[in-house]
């Protein structure tokens, strides 16, 4: 049995076809963000179709959003202004006529990352995407935990200095100073002082959020992504420090492990798996 899997972002779309971890064949197209909803799920559609074949027996969709998980409908994507409420899953079975599934895509991550990356030992983990935002999903006794509205995780909105975490621990941070994370990881790596200091207050602000996950759900592991993840030679250090400096229990934060996602595609492989 093979899977398609979809990635919906603002900036492109993935599509790939899955057979039990194994990515057989992928597309990738850039979102129509501004488009008419109708644009973007002809992309979607397009990218299904140039995949699709007899051995598929269900979808996985994730997107940027909440999500009614039960009847598959996306409200309020983020950076796609036309997808207020979308009913996916419907949309999606009247056309292909096979089983399909929605989730947020955070929670995609982590399931990718549960049954084929570095969570696979643990019960209860915490997985987060650094990139132009920050998302975070949750596993409690060996279930993801996705919430009432499949919000669960929304950490990057909780209230952080003058703004919030998600200004603080992702690109937006960079981008206050006209940066790329790409440029400061290339200055970095050729010994720019100026560029190791950002990463050094960027890991400071990012170990005050692990701080928050070692509150609020203490658990076996965090599973660090997304595209800054890359860059982690930069902060990892000043980040460990942050979390255990001035954290009340510090049995707490020795025992939890921290890992940076090596896995290619987690989330495509996380939604082949819904």
């Amino acid at each position: 049995m093979s899977t398609i899997a979809i990635d919906l972002g603002g900036t492109n779309i993935r599509a790939a076809r899955v057979d039990n971890g194994i990515i057989l064949a992928q597309n990738t197209v850039e979102c129509k963000a501004d488009g008419t909803q109708q644009e973007v799920l002809d992309q979607i559609f397009e990218l299904v179709d140039a995949v699709v074949d007899d051995s598929v027996e269900r979808i996985g969709v994730g997107v940027p959003s909440v999500v009614d998980y039960r009847s598959g409908t996306v409200f309020d994507v983020q950076n796609i202004p036309s997808w207020r409420e979308v009913h996916l899953k419907a949309l999606m079975e009247a056309r292909y006529h096979i089983p399909v599934s929605v989730d947020n895509d955070v929670n995609c991550y982590v399931l990718g990352e549960k049954h084929f990356g570095i969570a696979a030992p643990y019960d209860s983990f915490v997985g987060i995407t650094l990139g132009t935002g920050v998302g975070a999903g949750i596993f409690v006794d060996g279930r993801l935990y996705r919430g009432h509205n499949t919000g669960a995780g929304e950490i990057g909105c909780l209230p952080y200095l003058q703004g919030n975490y998600e200004q603080y621990c992702s690109s937006q941070l960079f981008k206050q100073m006209r940066l790329t994370g790409y440029e400061l990881s290339r200055s970095a790596a050729q010994g720019n002082t100026d560029a190791l200091r950002i990463w050094q207050v960027f890991g400071q602000h990012l170990g005050k959020l692990l701080q928050v996950i070692l509150y609020t759900y203490d658990p076996q592991a965090i599973v660090i992504g997304g595209g800054i993840a890359a860059s982690s030679p930069y902060f990892e250090d000043a980040m460990l420090a942050s979390m255990r400096h001035g954290f009340p229990y510090p049995h707490v934060a020795e025992r939890v492990k921290i890992h940076f996602s090596t896995l290619q595609h987690s989330n495509l492989l996380g939604a082949s798996t819904l």
